[in-house]
């Protein structure tokens, strides 16, 4: 059996008891895409890590530990350790099975995994919703404004990078050229690009890009797609092309990006649902025939929010688990985003 003589997988009741551990599956199971099975591999494994990262800070706790605590940082865990970890208690699932559990619990949104060229490592995503004891950053507030290309391209485009990496499986999705693309759509209308900040210190955590779209580049929103992507690909090639303020033959807007760090979307997010209804006002000023809002769901986490502003689902991809979802301006601009 792997892992230390300290902390053995298939003993982890020892450390955070049944009863405990079956108290945070129950809140994960509110997340989208959710198992029961998914959710206690999730509480075992950040219990795991978390005691493995104890003992190498040399300051593990003695059992029994009352609430589930996160690691800092990246822990190594291989497929094998990982398949300890879910399956000790089980007679069947081995190393293969574990990998594609990591991979499930990546597209969740619940952790990062990387491979460093000698070993697999984990990171468990912040989850104040999850761990609200340990969340310190309750009394932040939050600003939002303008794209600024001198100063934001850089994080926000990291912060982008981290949403397509589940699709990847990798994590190398170019954070220089999606700040490149994000400083080039800002030359070209800056108005749809808004940032959501931290008041202290006014680091993006968020970030939506209203991209309003060229007659001729429409027929894209009824395409595969994956023929849609654009910032997680590897082409210079867009296939959207932006219309310029003035055009009166542009009838649509791409919500092309939408994401805020899962820290503090609970708190920030309707602030930045109601800012969003203000930038389409003022979008509608430079193109006077705004009818369509179409957004591409690539990462799970937001195909619940977007169905709970009235997008539906119009297109699957037969390769790729992507899909386009369809608004009307009209009907979003009408939206009490404080009841939401």
């Amino acid at each position: 059996m792997l892992g230390s003589p300290a902390i053995r997988p298939e003993a982890l009741e020892q450390w955070l008891s049944e009863t405990i551990q079956q108290h945070y599956v129950a809140l994960l199971l509110k997340r989208i895409g959710m198992t029961r099975r998914r959710a206690d591999c999730f509480v075992r494994l950040a219990l795991y890590l978390f005691l493995k990262d104890c003992q190498a800070r040399k300051v593990l706790p003695k059992p029994p530990l009352t609430e589930l605590s996160f690691p800092q940082g990246w822990v190594e865990c291989s497929c094998l350790e990982a398949a300890d970890v879910f399956y000790s208690d089980k007679e069947r699932g081995g190393d293969r099975s574990a990998g594609m559990m990591l991979n499930k619990l990546v597209d969740l949104g619940l952790i990062q995994k990387q491979f460093d060229g000698n070993c697999t490592q984990v990171k468990i995503q912040p989850l104040p919703d999850l761990l609200k004891s340990d969340n310190q950053d309750s009394n932040i507030s939050f600003a939002i404004d303008a794209f600024d290309p001198r100063s934001d391209a850089i994080p926000i485009a990291n912060l982008l990078a981290s949403n397509y990496n589940w699709l990847n499986r990798n994590n190398d999705a170019v954070t220089y050229r999606i700040a490149n693309i994000l400083r080039d759509w800002a030359g070209q209308y800056a108005t749809g690009l808004r940032v959501l900040r931290r008041s202290d210190n006014q680091n993006p955590v968020g970030f939506y890009a209203f991209y309003p779209t060229k007659r001729e580049s429409e027929i894209k929103f009824f395409e595969p797609p994956s023929r849609g992507l654009h910032l997680s690909q590897v082409s210079d090639i867009d296939p959207f092309q932006m219309a310029l303020a003035g055009d009166e033959t542009c009838q649509s807007i791409f919500v092309r990006s939408w994401v805020i760090d899962s820290e503090y979307r609970q708190a920030s997010q309707p602030s930045l649902l109601l800012d969003s209804q203000q930038t389409l006002q003022r979008m509608q000023q430079d193109f006077p025939n705004l009818w369509d809002m179409y957004t591409l769901i690539i990462h799970p986490n937001y195909a619940a929010l977007a169905g709970g502003l009235g997008f539906q689902k119009t297109s699957s991809d037969p390769k790729m688990p992507l899909y386009w979802m369809y608004q009307a301006v009209d009907r979003f601009l009408k939206l009490d985003m404080q009841k939401l």
